[in-house]
């Protein structure tokens, strides 16, 4: 693996808080290593003055990485990071093309894969964020499971189809940066050529089937950012908290399970950042100070040698 350029000294972001994690690369942004997704803040519908605070409190924890999406409850999740987050507090906002809210569905969710629809969600994005440019993009194809989405025949789409919209967005100045979400290695491959600044698929200490693909990622200086960081409900995503090694070393570290599977993910490889969600204060600051735990050879080498059997 050849070693990653050099992350500009910038140990705190724009607000003069200590980054949480440390600092990464973004694309040709720095950022904390520990960002926030907001895929939670619509269970806060009822509660917006508290969905707020939080978002202002991730600011102040050192969080400038924000994950989100136009179908994050059809717009509110964005519509909340409008209102709460400022120019001046330097945040990198995030978000995702490739699926919209579909009130039918099991999950209220189906894939919106073609060239028209990816425009159209790029543009309603900008619209509820209240931006010019969105800093990163990235297309969910459903190339390596769905979890709850199903794609239907007529939502399979060429990815170079897919890459030519997203160049000419960026192009542009609508979006900064593309990225890739549930993808193969074979799909990064083929997207190198447009320029990837990401690449965001489920993964944690105990779900490694891309461990090639994240190699890939670290020997390109491509950020990874795992979703499903402590495993899912879903099949074949099992939960990190409730194994035994990792609740002895967590023990042993006085830290939380949860922390330590993190902190597993911060320590794997230099490339990878992390963007838990929540819609409590409390977790946000657990998942945040989990940039902090440090894990000696011992631990890392008890944990890398876990399997999800």
């Amino acid at each position: 693996m050849t070693s990653p350029a050099p992350i500009p000294s910038s140990p705190t972001t724009a607000t003069g808080a200590p980054r949480a994690g440390g600092p990464g690369r973004l694309g040709d942004r720095v950022v904390s290593r520990v960002g926030f997704g907001a895929m939670q803040l619509p269970r806060l519908r009822d509660d917006r003055a508290g969905a707020l605070a939080i978002l202002r409190r991730v600011v102040e924890l050192g969080v400038d990485h924000i994950d989100t999406a136009q179908f994050y409850g059809d717009g509110y999740a964005n519509d909340l990071i409008r209102e709460a987050i400022r120019p001046e507090d330097g945040v990198t906002v995030v978000s995702k093309v490739g699926a919209t809210p579909d009130s039918g569905g099991d999950i209220h969710l189906r894939y919106a894969q073609h060239p028209d629809e990816l425009r159209a969600d790029v543009e309603a994005n900008l619209k509820s964020l209240g931006l010019d440019t969105i800093p990163l993009v990235n297309l969910r194809r459903p190339t390596t499971g769905g979890f709850g989405l199903k794609v239907t025949p007529d939502q399979v789409v060429d990815l170079d189809d897919q890459l030519a919209v997203m160049t000419e967005l960026r192009d542009e100045g609508k979006i900064g940066a593309i990225g890739l979400s549930t993808v193969g290695l074979d799909d990064l491959n083929r997207a190198l050529p447009a320029g990837i600044a990401c690449v965001q698929n489920a993964y944690s200490l105990l779900a490694r089937e891309d461990e090639d693909l994240l190699r890939a990622c670290a020997d390109q200086d491509i950020a990874w950012v795992p979703y499903f960081p402590l495993g899912s409900a879903f099949p074949g995503l099992p939960k990190v908290s409730e194994h035994p090694v990792v609740k002895d070393i967590a023990a042993s570290l006085d830290a939380t399970p949860a922390q330590v599977g993190l902190a597993w993910l911060l320590h794997h490889t230099p490339n990878t950042h992390l963007i838990p969600g929540t819609a409590d204060a409390s977790h946000l600051e657990a998942n945040v100070a989990a940039g902090a735990v440090e894990l000696d050879a011992s631990a890392l080498a008890a944990l890398d040698a876990v399997t999800a059997g």
